[in-house]
């Protein structure tokens, strides 16, 4: 399950709380966070590398020691999950069901068909940068003996000290640029891919169908169309309300129990109240 956070209207101040208090603190006033949760493993992988790639680049773009250490462990993680499934063909399959989707809309009346165009020009140029990149496009990642003694260390609690590896210690004390330039070569062969996967997301989020709904007694319950599977639920729920939500289930219901935050020296509480929360549904 990820999060995320949105801007919303500020309420109205309210008093600080004591500092024992397990209630969320001012800084969370006006701020909604955004609770995702993917129904299939195709989304559950899309989501996973999508967290990864961008934990990369921000590492990455620091220019220190520790942040291109931080950036090699989200690419060492990237080249793991996409070694356990075909993802380009899952994210060429993907792109063509949403080319499908968005060609049915051409027909509608009411549409604004120069926004249309954009997202299916986007597709298209994203599905031809994916198959021209090949499927060994990340071979010479998988190929390096660098990378290769990095990623055999790193499953070793700090595998990677300086005295483990003396190339990888000479590396991290080249020029800030010239590190940075290398990694970034590392990432233009993961690029086609995970610029794909980042649409593809994009656009599910997009086209979601969002409702308020109320879990009475903070419990809910979620039953599924069999013939109009989703991809991923979307649970926005005010920062300051001190709730998360804990989702459980199958491809056909889940549940939504939602829980207290009660401070990391004591365990969440699942709430007894009733819990008003926006759903997204994206399909």
């Amino acid at each position: 399950m990820t999060t995320e956070t949105a801007d919303v209207a500020a309420p109205a101040p309210a008093a600080s709380p004591a500092p024992s208090s397990p209630r969320p603190s001012p800084a969370h006033s006006g701020r909604v966070l955004v609770f995702e949760q993917p129904l299939n493993e195709r989304m559950r992988t899309f989501l996973r590398l999508d967290f990864l790639y961008n934990q990369a680049l921000y590492h990455n773009e620091t220019g220190s020691q520790w942040g291109s250490r931080a950036a090699m462990t989200s690419l060492i993680d990237i080249l793991a999950v996409i070694s356990r499934s075909d993802l380009r063909s899952d994210a060429l399959k993907e792109i063509e069901r949403q080319l499908q989707l968005l060609g049915e809309y051409q027909a509608r009346s009411g549409v604004d068909t120069q926004r249309l165009s954009t997202f299916i020009t986007n597709l298209g140029r994203l599905r031809a940068d994916l198959m021209s990149a090949g499927v060994a496009c990340q071979q010479p990642l998988r190929d390096s003996e660098f990378l290769n003694a990095i990623k055999h260390r790193s499953s070793i609690p700090g595998g990677t000290c300086e005295f483990d590896l003396p190339d990888y210690l000479y590396w991290l004390n080249e020029p800030d640029e010239l590190r940075m330039q290398a990694f970034n070569q590392w990432l233009t062969l993961l690029r086609p891919l995970c610029d794909a996967v980042a649409e593809l997301l994009w656009l599910t989020r997009q086209f979601g169908r969002t409702r308020q709904e109320c879990a009475r007694g903070g419990t809910f319950t979620i039953t599924f169309d069999r013939d109009n599977p989703l991809q991923l639920l979307r649970i926005m729920l005010p920062a300051s309300s001190g709730l998360y939500p804990e989702v459980s289930g199958s491809h056909h219901r889940c549940s939504l129990r939602f829980l207290s935050w009660n401070g990391l020296s004591q365990r969440a509480t699942q709430s007894t109240e009733d819990v008003t929360f926006q759903l997204a549904t994206c399909a």
